[in-house]
């Protein structure tokens, strides 16, 4: 309990607990935001790491910070860096998923295991199916489907070369798109001040396109029956 009280405390205040990395660990912190990315994007059973917010909070940290006196400088981060570094988590993570679903297969569809629900598979696997390739772009700025996406493609075995290709462009827009406007808006005084408000908009953003398509798909199949 324990646990999981820490990790919603720190979902929801990304922006302090993130400067508290910064003043901890100096320029460590880019590690750590490598090594989060990473995870979340390339391990199947790591779903729920705030992917979206984590990056718009850190696009934030690289802006210029505005002093009490009216000042300008420069953030702790450097946007430029940022965008490469955390670029190449994400699809270094994507990679390593896909290598997963290849290796393991459709034999993860039989039953749930402890840390990987066959729902959630299966509700990936359906997204893939009715979207296609496009999936691996799309599904990076859905929470969930976004760390299962790659996962299906591989055991789907979707063409390496093809895979990769979509990986880099939804990286890219995913990683730099969280990263600009948060150090275009993240300092903004009613973003900071109701920063954990932000953050839930983020997410009632990011769900909207899977909620409003299992909806539509829902009243479709009813219409019919």
């Amino acid at each position: 309990m324990e646990l999981l009280h820490n990790f919603i405390d720190f979902f929801l205040h990304l922006d302090v607990h993130l400067s508290e990395i910064i003043r901890d660990y100096g320029v460590w912190a880019y590690l750590i935001l490598f090594l989060i990315i990473f995870v979340e994007t390339g391990l199947v059973v790591m779903p729920f790491l705030p992917g979206d917010s984590l990056l718009f909070a850190a696009g934030a940290f690289a802006a210029p910070q505005i002093l009490a006196n009216g000042e300008s400088i420069a953030g702790p981060f450097n946007i430029f860096y940022l965008i490469v570094l955390l670029f190449i988590a994400a699809f270094l993570g994507d990679m390593l998923n896909f290598h997963i679903g290849d290796y393991l297969g459709p034999k993860v569809f039989r039953r749930d295991y402890k840390l990987l629900k066959r729902e959630h598979l299966l509700k990936t696997q359906n997204f893939y199916e009715k979207h296609g390739a496009k999936t691996i772009i799309i599904a990076r700025f859905i929470p969930i489907i976004r760390t299962f996406a790659p996962f299906i493609a591989g055991v789907g075995t979707m063409k390496y070369t093809r895979f990769m290709a979509y990986n880099i462009v939804g990286g890219f827009l995913w990683v730099a798109g969280f990263l600009l406007a948060g150090y275009l808006f993240g300092n903004i005084p009613a973003v900071k001040k109701n920063f954990t408000l932000v953050v839930f908009a983020i997410i009632a953003v990011s769900i909207i396109p899977p909620v409003y398509g299992f909806l539509k798909q829902k009243f479709a199949s009813q219409k019919v029956a």
